[in-house]
């Protein structure tokens, strides 16, 4: 199977089944996904995020696998603003192991405090900040405050998305 080709057309459920069954646990055919996520065009990008969303949910080894190149990306001042919402998509999904906490704390506050940076992305951010706050209560102190400041000039989107993280580290 050609992943690029199946990815060109607009895939069916049962065509997304067969790239996630060819995929499988095959770390090069991963390698290879992720690769086309980062290459683009962004409707690529956006129809392998949702191969990469059942990965994070299923397999989130294979992500955690790439996580060096991915937060690489995310990191670059020219980041589409697919990379950067779908990678924060999947992020919240899977627990960040202790060595990248870091990186992607700066990475999430660094989105959920810009100005310019669209309501997904900085939503998905909230979450993935709220689940390594849970096992980091200095960073909780931190995070509580933002979103406070931040929801009464929010969206809706981002107003229910803070709620519900307030509600989560209130909680914990």
């Amino acid at each position: 199977m050609n992943l690029l080709e199946s990815l060109k057309k607009s895939p069916s459920p049962a065509q997304y089944k067969k790239m996630i069954e060819f995929i499988g646990a095959d770390k090069q055919r991963f390698s290879e996904l992720i690769s086309i996520y980062l290459k683009g065009p962004e409707r690529i990008t956006q129809r392998a995020s949702t191969l990469l969303v059942h990965f994070a949910k299923k397999q989130p080894e294979l992500i955690i696998g790439q996580l060096s190149i991915l937060l690489k990306h995310l990191e670059h001042p020219h980041a589409s603003v697919a990379i950067k919402r779908n990678s924060v998509r999947f992020l919240q999904d899977i627990a960040i192991p202790k060595r990248w906490q870091g990186k992607v704390t700066d990475i999430c506050f660094s989105f959920l405090t810009s100005h310019q940076e669209s309501i997904a992305v900085k939503a998905f951010s909230m979450t993935v900040l709220a689940n390594i706050a849970i096992e980091n209560s200095e960073l909780k102190n931190e995070l509580i405050p933002i979103i406070e400041d931040q929801m009464p000039f929010g969206s809706a989107g981002f107003r229910n998305r803070g709620a519900k993280v307030l509600k989560q580290l209130a909680t914990r």
